[in-house]
């Protein structure tokens, strides 16, 4: 086990206590030596962990305090660097480059040992089939991303799989990532149902700045349970 992962395990076990603690029963359940739990717990009181006692009369971790954000566990950092490189590899370039940027951040002010867990981690993804997606309306992308965030009200041009093109309003609510395509989860209101979009079929879009109603998570709802999909 790591250093880190040690510690951050040490708070997780002073979180489970509701009163002091006797080091010698912390030192045992971490199945570490009592001058080892002496030295953690300094180490954690140096990064701001407000871990009351002392020896000899318990410890107990005052409420409030949140573990820092950058205390992951191996196995967490495995996900992370996972996940950033399949957004890295498979999405639109504008968020390729968000990905990047934010794994460069995280591994930058690493622990040591979880720096080089980052910089050599041994899950790798696969080469794509799909190496056109990467391009693919890189703007019109960004636009689909940030009328979801903002829960705005879309125009599209939309030619469907037999060639029919048509004008939708609709009401975006999900961005899926699938390994040949990009589609568009939205309630249309032509259809007066949610429908699916491709991405790649869309030729024109336009944000038109107006909120829709109900929210997005009332509509997520809806469209789970239509789908039959667990919550």
């Amino acid at each position: 086990m790591s250093r880190s992962q040690r510690l951050l395990d040490l708070l997780q076990v002073l979180r489970q206590h509701r009163l002091p603690v006797s080091g010698s029963t912390l030192a045992e359940e971490m199945n570490i030596s009592l001058r080892t739990l002496y030295r953690d717990i300094a180490t954690l009181r140096s990064h701001g962990a407000n871990i009351e006692g002392e020896a000899g009369m318990g410890y107990i971790l005052a409420p409030g305090f949140m573990l820092p954000p950058l205390m992951f566990s191996e196995d967490e950092i495995s996900a992370l660097v996972l996940g950033s490189r399949w957004v890295s590899d498979r999405a639109d370039m504008p968020l390729a480059k968000a990905a990047r940027n934010a794994l460069a951040k995280v591994t930058a002010v690493l622990p040591d040992d979880l720096k080089e867990r980052a910089e050599t981690n041994d899950l790798v993804i696969g080469p794509s089939f799909a190496d056109a997606m990467r391009v693919e309306n890189s703007e019109h992308m960004e636009v689909i991303r940030k009328a979801i965030r903002n829960e705005h009200i879309m125009q599209i041009n939309y030619t469907d799989a037999y060639d029919n093109v048509s004008s939708r309003v609709i009401w975006p609510i999900m961005l899926t990532y699938f390994e040949h395509s990009r589609v568009i989860v939205a309630w249309c209101e032509a259809r007066k149902a949610y429908r699916h979009f491709r991405t790649d079929r869309v030729s024109s879009l336009e944000d038109t700045g107006k909120r829709y109603y109900p929210r997005k998570p009332v509509l997520v709802k809806q469209w789970r349970m239509q789908e039959g999909l667990e919550e």
